[in-house]
């Protein structure tokens, strides 16, 4: 069976952005562990490059993706780069 993923729209510091049921964490990596000052730096960085890699706790990858036709924001999930410590 397939199973159809959802995409959410939140408000985050004052910034729209979007993303699919696999990276809730990701959203609330931003929203919710991040004070609004160090969440800014990568939508900042995201405005100005196009894109911010972030992680959260659990070392799972993330893009922060800024679309400037929208004005918005996309959270996408990243594969790790699997590079570890040895």
């Amino acid at each position: 069976m397939l199973k159809m993923s959802m995409e959410h729209r939140r408000d985050i510091h004052g910034h729209i952005v979007y993303g699919q049921d696999d990276v809730r964490d990701g959203l609330n990596r931003l929203d919710y562990d991040l004070q609004k000052d160090e969440a800014e730096v990568f939508f900042k960085q995201a405005k100005l490059k196009g894109a911010a890699e972030f992680e959260d706790d659990h070392e799972r990858q993330f893009t922060l993706v800024y679309d400037r036709g929208k004005g918005s924001y996309r959270v996408e999930r990243r594969q790790s780069s699997g590079g570890g410590w040895i």
